[in-house]
Protein backbone atom coordinates (compact mmCIF):
# COMPACT_ATOMS: atom_id res chain seq x y z
CA UNK A 1 0.00 0.00 0.00
CA UNK A 2 0.96 3.33 -1.00
CA UNK A 3 1.79 5.84 1.99
CA UNK A 4 -0.72 8.79 1.61
CA UNK A 5 1.32 12.22 1.12
CA UNK A 6 -0.68 14.51 4.23
CA UNK A 7 -1.25 11.15 7.20
CA UNK A 8 -3.28 12.20 10.23
CA UNK A 9 -4.29 8.39 11.42
CA UNK A 10 -6.32 8.30 14.42
CA UNK A 11 -6.73 4.99 16.59
CA UNK A 12 -10.73 4.17 16.29
CA UNK A 13 -10.22 3.58 20.17
CA UNK A 14 -9.69 7.52 20.71
CA UNK A 15 -12.89 8.14 19.01
CA UNK A 16 -16.39 8.00 20.93
CA UNK A 17 -19.77 8.96 20.99
CA UNK A 18 -18.71 12.71 21.96
CA UNK A 19 -17.73 14.58 19.09
CA UNK A 20 -13.99 15.81 19.05
CA UNK A 21 -12.47 18.46 17.21
CA UNK A 22 -8.63 18.30 15.04
CA UNK A 23 -7.45 21.28 13.14
CA UNK A 24 -4.56 19.60 10.64
CA UNK A 25 -2.66 20.97 8.30
CA UNK A 26 0.05 20.00 5.44
CA UNK A 27 3.63 20.95 5.68
CA UNK A 28 5.70 21.93 3.01
CA UNK A 29 6.87 18.87 1.99
CA UNK A 30 3.42 17.16 2.35
CA UNK A 31 2.11 20.10 -0.18
CA UNK A 32 4.57 19.44 -2.40
CA UNK A 33 4.05 15.45 -2.52
CA UNK A 34 -0.03 16.83 -2.88
CA UNK A 35 0.68 19.06 -5.58
CA UNK A 36 2.41 15.77 -8.14
CA UNK A 37 -0.73 13.61 -6.77
CA UNK A 38 -2.91 16.14 -7.68
CA UNK A 39 -1.28 16.93 -11.19
CA UNK A 40 -0.54 20.96 -10.53
CA UNK A 41 2.31 22.45 -10.44
CA UNK A 42 1.60 23.52 -6.47
CA UNK A 43 -0.65 23.78 -3.31
CA UNK A 44 0.25 26.64 -1.32
CA UNK A 45 -1.80 25.90 1.58
CA UNK A 46 -3.78 23.01 2.94
CA UNK A 47 -6.00 23.02 6.60
CA UNK A 48 -8.77 20.89 7.68
CA UNK A 49 -10.94 21.20 10.38
CA UNK A 50 -12.13 17.61 10.86
CA UNK A 51 -14.93 16.35 13.76
CA UNK A 52 -15.34 13.04 14.35
CA UNK A 53 -17.45 10.88 16.46
CA UNK A 54 -19.24 7.34 17.02
CA UNK A 55 -22.24 7.35 16.01
CA UNK A 56 -25.38 5.39 18.25
CA UNK A 57 -25.63 2.17 15.20
CA UNK A 58 -22.72 -0.27 14.65
CA UNK A 59 -19.68 1.16 15.57
CA UNK A 60 -19.91 3.51 12.73
CA UNK A 61 -17.75 6.52 12.29
CA UNK A 62 -19.41 9.94 11.09
CA UNK A 63 -16.22 12.14 9.71
CA UNK A 64 -17.31 16.30 9.09
CA UNK A 65 -14.92 17.80 7.89
CA UNK A 66 -14.18 21.14 6.09
CA UNK A 67 -11.10 22.12 4.01
CA UNK A 68 -9.33 25.45 2.80
CA UNK A 69 -6.70 25.27 -0.13
CA UNK A 70 -4.93 27.67 -1.88
CA UNK A 71 -3.56 26.17 -5.18
CA UNK A 72 -2.30 26.84 -8.59
CA UNK A 73 -3.81 24.74 -11.67
CA UNK A 74 -3.52 25.31 -15.27
CA UNK A 75 -5.81 27.41 -17.07
CA UNK A 76 -7.49 24.96 -19.51
CA UNK A 77 -7.56 27.56 -22.29
CA UNK A 78 -4.37 29.57 -21.94
CA UNK A 79 -2.16 26.96 -20.39
CA UNK A 80 -0.70 29.73 -17.57
CA UNK A 81 -0.88 28.64 -14.16
CA UNK A 82 -3.17 30.27 -11.80
CA UNK A 83 -3.68 30.56 -8.43
CA UNK A 84 -7.45 28.62 -7.19
CA UNK A 85 -9.11 28.57 -3.65
CA UNK A 86 -10.85 25.39 -2.43
CA UNK A 87 -13.29 25.78 0.71
CA UNK A 88 -15.79 23.19 1.59
CA UNK A 89 -17.73 21.13 3.78
CA UNK A 90 -17.92 17.38 3.51
CA UNK A 91 -19.07 14.36 5.38
CA UNK A 92 -17.86 10.79 5.59
CA UNK A 93 -18.42 7.59 7.02
CA UNK A 94 -16.15 5.14 8.07
CA UNK A 95 -16.34 1.49 9.17
CA UNK A 96 -14.83 -1.91 10.80
CA UNK A 97 -17.31 -4.20 9.50
CA UNK A 98 -17.40 -2.03 5.60
CA UNK A 99 -14.55 -4.30 4.30
CA UNK A 100 -14.17 -7.80 3.39
CA UNK A 101 -18.16 -8.41 4.87
CA UNK A 102 -19.09 -6.22 1.53
CA UNK A 103 -19.42 -8.41 -2.07
CA UNK A 104 -21.79 -6.39 -3.69
CA UNK A 105 -22.73 -2.60 -3.09
CA UNK A 106 -25.66 -1.05 -4.99
CA UNK A 107 -25.27 2.67 -5.23
CA UNK A 108 -28.96 4.43 -4.57
CA UNK A 109 -28.29 8.24 -4.70
CA UNK A 110 -31.44 8.67 -2.57
CA UNK A 111 -29.61 6.74 0.42
CA UNK A 112 -26.39 8.03 2.13
CA UNK A 113 -22.98 6.59 0.91
CA UNK A 114 -21.38 3.25 1.88
CA UNK A 115 -19.38 3.24 4.64
CA UNK A 116 -15.78 3.19 4.05
CA UNK A 117 -13.72 0.79 5.53
CA UNK A 118 -11.52 1.62 8.89
CA UNK A 119 -8.19 -0.81 8.27
CA UNK A 120 -5.58 -1.82 10.89
CA UNK A 121 -7.93 0.09 13.18
CA UNK A 122 -7.30 3.76 12.35
CA UNK A 123 -8.56 6.11 10.34
CA UNK A 124 -6.75 9.10 8.62
CA UNK A 125 -8.35 12.00 8.42
CA UNK A 126 -5.28 13.50 6.40
CA UNK A 127 -6.05 10.86 3.45
CA UNK A 128 -10.22 11.98 3.99
CA UNK A 129 -9.14 15.48 3.24
CA UNK A 130 -6.48 15.07 0.80
CA UNK A 131 -9.44 12.89 -1.20
CA UNK A 132 -12.11 15.10 -0.71
CA UNK A 133 -9.75 18.12 -2.42
CA UNK A 134 -9.14 16.05 -5.18
CA UNK A 135 -12.87 15.95 -6.08
CA UNK A 136 -13.63 19.97 -4.94
CA UNK A 137 -10.78 21.19 -7.38
CA UNK A 138 -12.40 22.63 -10.56
CA UNK A 139 -11.29 20.66 -13.07
CA UNK A 140 -11.70 23.16 -16.03
CA UNK A 141 -9.81 26.11 -14.41
CA UNK A 142 -9.49 29.15 -16.29
CA UNK A 143 -7.99 32.01 -16.00
CA UNK A 144 -9.93 35.53 -14.90
CA UNK A 145 -11.84 36.95 -18.17
CA UNK A 146 -10.77 33.83 -19.99
CA UNK A 147 -13.72 32.13 -22.52
CA UNK A 148 -13.13 29.02 -24.62
CA UNK A 149 -13.92 30.08 -28.08
CA UNK A 150 -14.56 26.63 -30.36
CA UNK A 151 -12.80 27.06 -33.69
CA UNK A 152 -15.64 28.24 -36.13
CA UNK A 153 -16.39 25.29 -38.40
CA UNK A 154 -16.36 26.55 -42.24
CA UNK A 155 -20.37 26.42 -43.94
CA UNK A 156 -20.47 23.62 -46.18
CA UNK A 157 -21.40 24.43 -49.17
CA UNK A 158 -24.21 24.70 -50.85
CA UNK A 159 -24.35 21.37 -53.47
CA UNK A 160 -26.04 22.92 -56.48
CA UNK A 161 -28.05 20.52 -58.37
CA UNK A 162 -26.65 19.99 -62.01
CA UNK A 163 -29.37 19.49 -64.80
CA UNK A 164 -29.89 16.51 -66.41
CA UNK A 165 -29.54 18.22 -70.27
CA UNK A 166 -26.14 19.44 -68.51
CA UNK A 167 -24.99 15.96 -67.93
CA UNK A 168 -26.22 15.55 -71.80
CA UNK A 169 -24.06 18.71 -73.22
CA UNK A 170 -20.98 17.22 -71.05
CA UNK A 171 -21.54 13.94 -73.04
CA UNK A 172 -21.78 15.65 -76.44
CA UNK A 173 -18.77 17.60 -75.79
CA UNK A 174 -16.45 14.60 -75.56
CA UNK A 175 -17.37 13.00 -78.64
Amino acid sequence: MIAPEFSRPIALDRIGLKEKSYEISADEKERAALAERLGIPAVKSFDAVIRLRLTGSGGIVRLSGHIKAELTQICGVTLEPIPTSVEEDFTRLFSVEAGDEMEEVVVDMEEDDVPDPIEDGHLDMGEAASEHLALAMDPFPRAPGVAFDSPEEPEPEPELKRSPFAELAALRKKE
